[in-house]
């Protein structure tokens, strides 16, 4: 099949969220499953820094009244064919936010269907997000390109139908009050990044004002949980941490920790214990119930605390504040850092991840890999990666609260405080988390059956039947 990804991020030229990573990496293992796929994206003013591209553009367009290029080169570590879209509004050193973001992501989108129709012509355009909503709108007229629509975060749904009238070519037939609303109507296929959230966006709390037009949807939308890339993050080869180790050897890997909080400035103990967050600095992820509830906390114990990220102003001064009351014991990184996110996840005992709402989430998985015991809300992907810790049964990989209320959290954290003091029962539940499979073997399986789905093909003899479960109905 040949499979062309339209989308803001990819990893590692690009990201922020998880919609990065899933770029970055799901190709990745299509291709080795024998399909052409390749991906589009704007060329940023940063690219250049990490990689080189060929001073040749391999094709020239119009859209919107505005010229752009096309430059060919290949995802860094991969072989994966990469298409940048080069216009002067890319230019700038960020990906999201200014004034011009509704109309510069919508002027890529138009400029993605033009490459697919006169260029390189895809069966199936994959689509992600809003940034890339009018393209199952314009596709809908041509019968020989099939689209699919993955929601990463239904939060976000770009420009009002007004404004796309304004800067854009809305065809008749359009229908839809924003851009993710005409996206979900119009593309051959929706699916979520796991099967909790394609459940609950169809209800009033999650939905965003769209449930009711996902319910009637029905069967079209699915969930298909992410994978996380585990050549890459691998505890046994990652180059980024001081001392590598598996779940089998896992009492190597307390020389993280230390290294850790020397790293940050924190007080060297490794039998303090340790929580991490490795966040966006947003309402989304659960900031407001960590500002109510940390101090009381950190009073309560000995744990130490370190997050990284950046955000919302708000978020970012309240937690520097918080961190000077305890020096030597909370240290807040305001910043976005590769390595120094792996070094979080490989020294510290427990990751907090109380999110509102999550479409999947990366990070609790990549703390599973790493042996750092999460902490979660059970919501969305959330539910599907973790489950509470037993240690009667020994069964489960993290600690669970359902109500997103501060008691429930500080809760949790008290629990789980208390079950890192039996060292036993600790060390067998990291290994448990390491020892979870979320490669993207399993969920690229399950996006193959979804495109010949599409396509109208019939399934993949090879493909174990229970691979093959998409549909998350309600």
């Amino acid at each position: 099949m040949r499979i062309l990804f339209v989308s803001a991020e990819a990893a590692p030229l690009a990201k922020v969220g998880g919609m990065g990573d899933v770029v970055g990496a799901l190709p990745k293992f299509l291709r080795r499953m024998g399909h052409d796929v390749r991906i589009f994206m704007p060329y940023y003013g940063f690219i250049p820094d990490k990689m080189d591209v060929p001073t040749e553009a391999v094709w020239k367009g119009d859209a919107m009244f505005q010229s752009f290029s096309i430059f060919e080169t290949v995802l860094p570590g991969t072989d994966v064919p990469l298409y940048l879209f080069k216009h002067p509004s890319f230019s700038t050193r960020r990906i999201y936010g200014g004034v011009d973001e509704d109309w510069k992501f919508t002027f890529f989108a138009n400029g993605a269907a033009e490459f697919a129709w006169n260029y390189w012509k895809p069966q199936i355009i994959h689509c992600h997000d809003w940034h890339t909503g009018m393209i199952p709108v314009w596709m809908h007229q041509d019968p020989d390109i099939s689209t699919v629509f993955t929601i990463h975060n239904l939060a976000y749904q770009g420009p009002w139908r007004w404004r796309l009238e304004q800067m854009t070519w809305c065809p008749w037939y359009m229908q839809g009050h924003n851009t993710m609303a005409a996206a979900v109507q119009f593309a051959n296929r929706v699916n979520t990044v796991s099967p909790t959230y394609a459940d609950q966006i169809k209800t009033p709390t999650y939905g965003e004002g769209l449930e009711g037009l996902l319910s009637f949807l029905g069967g079209k939308v699915s969930g298909i949980l992410n994978g996380i890339d585990t050549e890459s993050y691998n505890p046994e080869t990652d180059k980024y941490i001081p001392q590598q180790f598996s779940a089998d050897t896992i009492e190597k890997r307390y020389p993280n920790k230390i290294a850790l909080q020397e790293e940050v400035g924190l007080e060297v103990n490794k039998n303090a214990f340790l929580i991490g967050m490795v966040t966006r600095l947003v309402e989304q992820k659960g900031l407001d119930l960590i500002i109510q509830m940390l101090d009381r906390f950190m009073a309560y114990t000995d744990a130490q605390f370190i997050v990284l990220g950046t955000g919302d102003r708000y978020y970012e001064t309240q937690l520097w504040q918080m961190t000077a009351r305890y020096p030597g014991r909370m240290s807040t990184q305001l910043l976005y850092n590769e390595a120094l996110s792996r070094r979080v996840y490989a020294g510290c005992d427990t990751f907090l991840m109380p999110s509102r709402f999550e479409p999947c989430g990366i990070s609790q998985m990549l703390a599973l890999r790493y042996g750092c015991v999460p902490m979660v809300r059970r919501t969305g992907g959330l539910v599907d990666t973790v489950s509470h810790n037993n240690p009667i049964d020994n069964t489960g990989t993290g600690y669970c609260f359902d109500r997103y209320e501060p008691l429930d959290l500080f809760t949790c954290m008290i629990r789980t405080w208390e079950g890192f003091r039996y060292k036993d029962k600790w060390k067998e539940l990291q290994q448990r988390g390491m020892r979870e499979d979320f490669s993207w073997d399993i969920s690229a399986k399950k996006y193959v059956q979804l495109y010949r789905d599409v396509l109208g093909l019939p399934p993949e003899e090879s493909a174990p039947e229970e691979q093959l479960e998409l549909t998350v109905e309600s």
